[in-house]
């Protein structure tokens, strides 16, 4: 009877310690150790702009370092695929853009994963037009200078871009579409290095992100041609669009979301989604992106996902009528 009273308190007090354990949830201890958030583009562009602008404040609100990581090797391919292949556990998340998620796919033969299946979006963080620009001592005033002068001098021009099946580079291809001129293309590891490049007179114009471009329009060492919105920007009102500039059917915007490794658990993924919704709708943030031409979003996983989707058809499209491909 002892020896069974003593097994029976034994149990008991086993059963003490080990219920609440049972009752945690993995959201009730994450994140204890710093997170990464990966960026498939050089540092100094306008998605590693964003990127550590967002992943500041997700840090702060999780209580711990968030760490970005840049690699623009192969047009991003290479990052992504490394934050496809890291452990789902929330401590990788990745930088969401149209390049890597729904653009190179179509454009490069190599691409190991689907962009589309290997990761589980959070949210869409924001949207925005891209710029038209040329060096300050270019003698185009115009976008219909620079395309008039293009269109009677097939591959005379060069542009720069982030990199193959980057916003700046598919934009660019698209406007060469809809204008019907030809131009010659230099992809760079990110806008950063581009615009060094830029600057140094290297190349006649870039279709690139406003984050990126932004120091250098305010010095006038860039100047603004047309906004690749249907409208005009709020953030340059007196620059007319390329839509009203004479191409009605011209659009392309750069968008940036975070996504995680397929299977994180949910709860992880939602703390993480909430955290970053709540950053990019601070007062502080969303004035940061609205001042520097993007518009906050923080829409749901479902809309993200659906709103790649659709992209991604959009662009297999203008990829395949352009004919272009990567290796």
């Amino acid at each position: 009877m002892t020896r069974r009273l003593l097994c029976c308190a034994a149990l008991a007090a086993m059963t003490t310690i080990t219920l609440p354990l049972s009752g945690a949830t993995a959201q009730d201890t994450f994140p204890s150790r710093p997170m990464k958030l990966v960026v498939p583009y050089a540092a100094g562009g306008g998605t590693d702009a964003i990127a550590r602008l967002v992943a500041q404040g997700v840090g702060e609100k999780l209580g711990q370092s968030f760490v970005v990581e840049n690699n623009g090797s192969a047009g991003g391919n290479i990052a992504t695929q490394q934050a496809a292949n890291a452990a789902p556990d929330g401590y990788t998340v990745l930088m969401a853009n149209q390049g890597p998620m729904v653009v190179n796919p179509h454009l490069f033969k190599n691409v190991k994963i689907d962009p589309l299946t290997a990761f589980d979006p959070l949210t869409l963080i924001t949207a925005a037009p891209l710029v038209v620009v040329v060096p300050k001592n270019s003698p185009y005033r115009t976008i219909k200078e620079l395309i008039d002068y293009a269109q009677k001098n097939p591959g005379k021009l060069t542009y720069g871009s982030a990199g193959n099946g980057s916003a700046s580079h598919l934009a660019t291809v698209l406007l060469a579409q809809e204008a019907k001129f030809e131009a010659v293309h230099v992809p760079y590891k990110g806008a950063g290095p581009a615009l060094n490049d830029f600057l140094g007179g290297r190349m006649d114009f870039m279709v690139t992100t406003v984050p990126s471009v932004l120091g250098l329009i305010e010095s006038a060492d860039a100047r603004v041609l047309a906004v690749t919105s249907k409208s005009r920007a709020k953030k340059f009102p007196d620059v007319p669009s390329v839509a009203e500039s004479g191409w009605p059917n011209y659009e392309a915007t750069a968008w940036y979301g975070f996504a995680v490794p397929k299977g994180t658990p949910k709860d992880i993924a939602d703390k993480i989604r909430k955290a970053t919704v709540e950053t990019i709708k601070n007062g502080v943030v969303r004035e940061r992106l609205e001042n520097e031409g993007a518009e906050p979003i923080g829409n749901s996983p479902e809309e993200f996902a659906a709103m790649m989707k659709s992209e991604s058809g959009r662009w297999a499209d203008i990829i395949g009528k352009a004919s272009i491909a990567m290796n």
